[in-house]
C-alpha cells in the first residue's frame, strides 16, 4: 500500500508542478515515446534474463505492491509455531514428526500456520532440516552449516531479479535520450514547414528524455530498492528459522529453543549477506 502511495506521491507532485507552471498536460501524453522507451526497456530486459528471472521480476514487483508481511505479529505467530512444533515433537518423538513433514499440507500440526506452507523456500529448507536431524549422522555443526550455504543460495537467486530490475531502470535515462535523438531526427525532417509543427515535434523529442529520467529514479529504481528490502526480510525470516531449529536439535527444551531464538532478535551474526543486522 505504501508502495502505490509513494508512486501516486511522485506523479502527482510532478505533474502537479507543470500544472502550476501553466503547462499543457497533453503536450506530456506521447504514445511514441513510451514505445519506443517501453518497448526498448521490456526488450533489454528479456534479452539479458532467462524465463526464470523475468517471472521473479515480475512477482517481485507484485510484492512491492502487496507489501511486508514481516511484522511484530508476524514474528510473534512464528515463534507459537516453533514452540507447537517443538513440543509435538518432544511429547510424541522425532519419528513422529517425521511424517508431518513428509506430507505438511495434509498435517494438522502445519496447517495451522499457513503462511509457512505457501513459503516455498522457508517450508523445504525447515522440513529438510528437521528430517535431516531425525536421520541422524549429521552433527550440529555441519547441520548449521548446510542450512547457512542453504540461505547463501536462495539470497543469491533471490537477488537475480532485483539486479536485473536495477539494470533496466540504469538503462532508460539512455533509453530516453534514444527516443529524443529519434525525435530530433523527425524535427530536422519537419524544417521549413509551421511553427507550430516543428514546435510540437521538439516538445515530443523533449518528453522522451523527461520520461527515461522519471521512470529510472521515480519508478523502476526505487521498485528495485524495495524488492531488495524485501529479500533481506526474507533471508532474516530463514535465519529466525534457523537458530531455533538449531537450538532445539543441540537438546535445548522447547521453551528455551524458542526463547534462545527470541534473545537473538536483532543480533548481528556471520554468515551469508541475508542476516546482516536482522532486526525484528
Amino acid at each position: 500500500m505504501l508502495v502505490i502511495i509513494g508512486i501516486v506521491v511522485v506523479f502527482g507532485a510532478i505533474i502537479g508542478g507543470y500544472l502550476l507552471e501553466h503547462g499543457n498536460l497533453m503536450v506530456l501524453v506521447q504514445p511514441a515515446e513510451l514505445v519506443i522507451i517501453g518497448g526498448a526497456a521490456a526488450g533489454t530486459l528479456v534479452i539479458a534474463n532467462p524465463l526464470h528471472t523475468l517471472a521473479g521480476v515480475a512477482k517481485g514487483v507484485l510484492g512491492t505492491l502487496k507489501g511486508s508481511k514481516y511484522s511484530k505479529v508476524f514474528y510473534l505467530d512464528q515463534l507459537k509455531m516453533l514452540s507447537d512444533i517443538f513440543v509435538y515433537a518432544r511429547r510424541s518423538g522425532m519419528a513422529k514428526l517425521e511424517a508431518d513433514l513428509d506430507e505438511p499440507e495434509k498435517s494438522p500440526l502445519f496447517t495451522k500456520y499457513p503462511e509457512l506452507l505457501k513459503d516455498q523456500h522457508a517450508m523445504p529448507f525447515f522440513t529438510d532440516t528437521v528430517r535431516m536431524a531425525i536421520s541422524g549422522g549429521v552433527g550440529t555443526f555441519e547441520l548449521d552449516q548446510l542450512m547457512e550455504l542453504d540461505i547463501e543460495v536462495q539470497h543469491r537467486e533471490a537477488a537475480e531479479p532485483v539486479s536485473a530490475l536495477s539494470t533496466v531502470a540504469d538503462a532508460l535515462p539512455g533509453l530516453g535520450i534514444v527516443a529524443a535523438v529519434l525525435g530530433v531526427v523527425i524535427t530536422m525532417g519537419a524544417l521549413g514547414g509551421p511553427p507550430e509543427e516543428i514546435g510540437h515535434k521538439v516538445a515530443a523529442a523533449l518528453v522522451g528524455t523527461f520520461l527515461g529520467i522519471l521512470l529510472c529514479y521515480g519508478l523502476f529504481g526505487p521498485l528495485a530498492s524495495n524488492m531488495a528490502r524485501q529479500n533481506e526480510e526474507h533471508g532474516c525470516y530463514m535465519q529466525f528459522l534457523r537458530v531455533a531449529v538449531l537450538a532445539f536439535v543441540k537438546g535445548l527444551a522447547p521453551s528455551l529453543a524458542v526463547r534462545d531464538r527470541s534473545g537473538n532478535q536483532g543480533r548481528r551474526r556471520g554468515g551469508s549477506g541475508s542476516d546482516s543486522g536482522c532486526r525484528h
